[in-house]
């Protein structure tokens, strides 16, 4: 248990101190003077020592009261800070989300005007990189990862759903003619769980030529590639969605692919109580298993 005087009697010392006279303190705080000398001399007997000289209706710091004076009031000057500072950003909550970038852009970030819409209480935060976050040091609320997770103690780990990967290409691409990948330009994912070298394995009646092409570190970036017509790309149908619905992506092989579990979503399981955590959880699979139903 902390060993704290109480809050009226610390106001009482702080303003005292601070304006020279039990007078002007009692003015500042709305009491009489007897009531501020009184509040002092609790403080006194509770910390053993003696904070004021009293001489006649005069006050004056003694040395201990001095240095104790100027730790109160640098306490009092950061909750005051503080307070300020809440006043001036507002009442919201903040939600700290941290993803790997290419789900944040392709997928992420044009849903999250859906959330805050429906929780207007709460500001979110999306940082997007492939650093390693740390959860117990308070760096995100939340880490959507790539690929597989071995969960630190207190972590919760829970899988998206199943992404189907598709063999995808600009509508440019095929103009007259029929896409023939032994002879087409390949766009590599290098980091994707499921690469051309693993359709390659699954085919094995169609050499590819995993020697050549564009090759990038981000999903997103093989996306674009694919979009300008420069290749054509294996990738999640989730992070394509939106090429697919404007047009800017086709899928010359239909939508049938292997399914896996590319993604995960990671926090502290003593935070999963919170109004915002249970919030953005709630809504995050509400929406993905939307976009699931919408794909199939």
């Amino acid at each position: 248990m902390r060993k704290i005087p109480p809050l009226k009697a610390l106001q009482a010392f702080e303003a005292a101190s601070r304006l020279g006279s039990f007078a002007a303190a009692s003015d500042e705080l709305h009491l009489t003077p007897s009531a501020i000398s009184h509040q002092i001399r609790l403080l006194e007997q509770q910390l053993g020592v003696t904070l004021f000289h009293r001489v006649h209706r005069a006050v004056e710091l003694t040395d201990i009261g001095r240095r104790y004076a100027e730790v109160i009031a640098e306490a009092f000057g950061l909750i005051e800070a503080n307070t300020r500072s809440i006043e001036r950003t507002g009442k919201s909550d903040i939600l700290t989300i941290h993803s790997v970038p290419s789900f944040a852009t392709q997928w992420l970030m044009p849903r999250l005007s859906r959330f805050s819409a429906l929780n207007p209480d709460i500001d979110v935060r999306l940082n997007a990189s492939v650093a390693t976050i740390d959860l117990a040091a308070g760096e995100a609320d939340f880490d959507i990862r790539y690929g597989s997770v071995f969960p630190s103690s207190g972590m919760e780990v829970q899988p998206f759903p199943e992404e189907t990967i598709v063999i995808t290409c600009s509508p440019k691409v095929l103009v007259g003619q029929t896409l023939n990948l032994a002879e087409t330009a390949l766009i590599h994912s290098e980091i994707n769980l499921y690469t051309w070298r693993e359709w390659q394995r699954d085919h094995p009646e169609t050499k590819l030529p995993l020697d050549r092409g564009l090759r990038f570190d981000r999903s997103f970036m093989a996306i674009n590639a694919a979009v300008d017509g420069l290749g054509v790309a294996i990738e999640s149908r989730l992070m394509i969605e939106r090429e697919l619905e404007a047009g800017k992506l086709i899928l010359p092989f239909g939508m049938i692919g292997p399914k896996l579990v590319c993604h995960r979503l990671t926090y502290l399981k003593t935070k999963a109580h919170f109004q915002k955590m249970k919030a953005f959880r709630q809504w995050l699979f509400e929406e993905l298993n939307k976009t699931m139903a919408n794909l199939t």
